[in-house]
């Protein structure tokens, strides 16, 4: 009689922790799109409510918000203020336009949807979403017109790209970010989400704007509104620029491949592991970037001081949001709701890689932020990988980013980023871009399902 009514007494609790999480879900979503309450303050405020409606002692609360910005916010406000000095170094320097011109110069114009998918895929590492796609789109415009394509069959693999990086890519700031928090291995992050971002970008890219570009028109457009290409003197090299992009990544990959054949603790494993490391790593490329893309162009270390300080200026939200976030996961692992969470998803015999594919979708359909969705994201799930204790971190961080990706529409700024510049209909836009982000989406999960038997051999 005793040990039914002990069951009741769990299943009752499990249900109020549910409705608990739900109802702090409801709330981040009510204060961010109602109220217009900053993300940052938003995840904040979610995870007062946990610790009060789960019964957390008040000064617990305090403590678990300030242990949960801090540890998260640790090394990652550093990875992330270098990566956005390289991001700003390629944008001032026209990298990126080097970049997308010498490769549509070798593969043909023809081949533009193609040549925009792996200039996105490559230039795409260092900058956010929306600079990238202002950055590309005067060429976009250009090879279109001259190919006599429609922007859209052009476009749309670029922003494609793009947020498959966005998303999945580190040292992208929320990338980054869950893979701390899941304690995942970085370079194994970096392979992976290469591995299975190229066929996603190209299914969802390519192939589907050459399809979905016969049932839409783009609207006209104003050519003074459009940046005039840079003059090719003035740009910087295609091979030292592809060499400075793609160096933080190379060094994080190499320290990922090389201890496997070195012996622990040796000073050979050390040193690797201390290059290797994301800190290091991105400081050196930071250096690199001065140089290469600054002071070989002609810059002065004062006009570099200037667009470090530039670049830092834009930051201070991703980093306010990525704090929140790990606040809103210390309340969640505190308060027990994490445990509770844990214990119900697994009697309900979900794989947990669709799991954190779906709370990652369903948040970005909601918030419409690709960064508060995974890292919100990441809070839910990070308690159950106890559960699961075979399953890659890595594994878990690829499908976070994966359902990320999906339901890019009218609450994501993006959408209207790519809307406006591709000249399109709002029902055309819905059709071709987040028609786009939703074949990504899925086409990530497939990969990384396919990826999880692999890695679990």
């Amino acid at each position: 009689m005793s040990e039914a009514k002990g069951m009741d007494i769990k299943m009752h609790t499990g249900a109020m922790m549910m409705l608990v999480l739900f109802l702090s879900i409801v709330l981040l979503i009510f204060c961010i799109l109602k109220l217009k309450i900053h993300p940052f303050i938003s995840l904040v405020l979610a995870g007062i409510f946990v610790g009060f409606a789960t019964g957390m002692p008040l000064p617990k609360i305090l403590t678990s918000i300030e242990n949960g910005v801090g540890g998260t916010l640790g090394s990652l406000a550093i990875i992330i203020g270098f990566g956005t000095i390289l991001g700003k170094m390629l944008e001032v320097s026209g990298g990126a336009e080097r970049v997308a011109r010498t490769m549509l110069e070798t593969m043909g114009e023809r081949r533009a949807p193609w040549v925009m998918t792996l200039v996105g895929l490559i230039a795409g590492i260092p900058v956010f979403f929306e600079v990238g796609f202002v950055l590309l789109f005067p060429l976009i415009f250009i090879v279109a017109r001259q190919a006599k394509m429609s922007p859209l069959r052009v476009g749309i693999p670029l922003a494609i790209s793009l947020m498959v990086v966005h998303s999945m890519v580190p040292p992208h700031p929320a990338a980054f970010a869950i893979t701390t928090m899941m304690k995942a291995d970085v370079g194994k992050v970096i392979l992976y989400a290469l591995l299975i971002g190229l066929p996603t970008a190209i299914i969802a890219g390519p192939l589907w704007a050459k399809f979905i570009s016969r049932k839409c028109s783009t609207g006209v457009f104003n050519e003074s509104e459009v940046k005039a290409p840079t003059p090719d003197e003035k740009l910087p090299g295609f091979g030292i620029t592809l060499f400075t992009i793609l160096l933080p990544l190379l060094i994080m990959v190499s320290k990922t491949i090389s201890v496997i054949y070195l012996t622990k603790d040796s000073m050979s494993y050390n040193l690797v592991t201390f290059l290797g490391n994301p800190i290091t790593a991105l400081l050196i490329s930071v250096f690199v970037a001065y140089y290469t893309l600054g002071l070989s162009r002609g810059l002065k270390m004062k006009d570099l001081l200037s667009l470090t300080e530039e670049g830092f200026k834009a930051i201070a939200g991703i980093l306010l949001i990525i704090g929140g976030g790990g606040a809103f996961n210390a309340i969640l692992i505190d308060s027990g709701l994490g445990k509770e969470l844990t214990n119900i998803m697994t009697s309900l015999h979900m794989n947990p890689i669709i799991l954190a594919w779906l709370v990652a979708s369903i948040l970005h359909l909601a918030i419409g932020s690709v960064t508060v969705a995974m890292i919100s994201a990441a809070g839910i799930v990070a308690p159950l990988m106890a559960a699961y204790p075979h399953l890659s971190p890595e594994i878990v961080v690829l499908a976070i980013g994966a359902g990320a990706i999906g339901w890019c529409h009218v609450n994501d700024s993006a959408f209207w980023l790519v809307k406006e510049f591709l000249g399109l209909s709002l029902p055309d836009a819905f059709k071709s871009f987040t028609a786009a982000t939703l074949i990504a989406s899925v086409v990530a999960l497939l990969g990384v399902l396919l990826l999880a038997q692999v890695v679990a051999i």
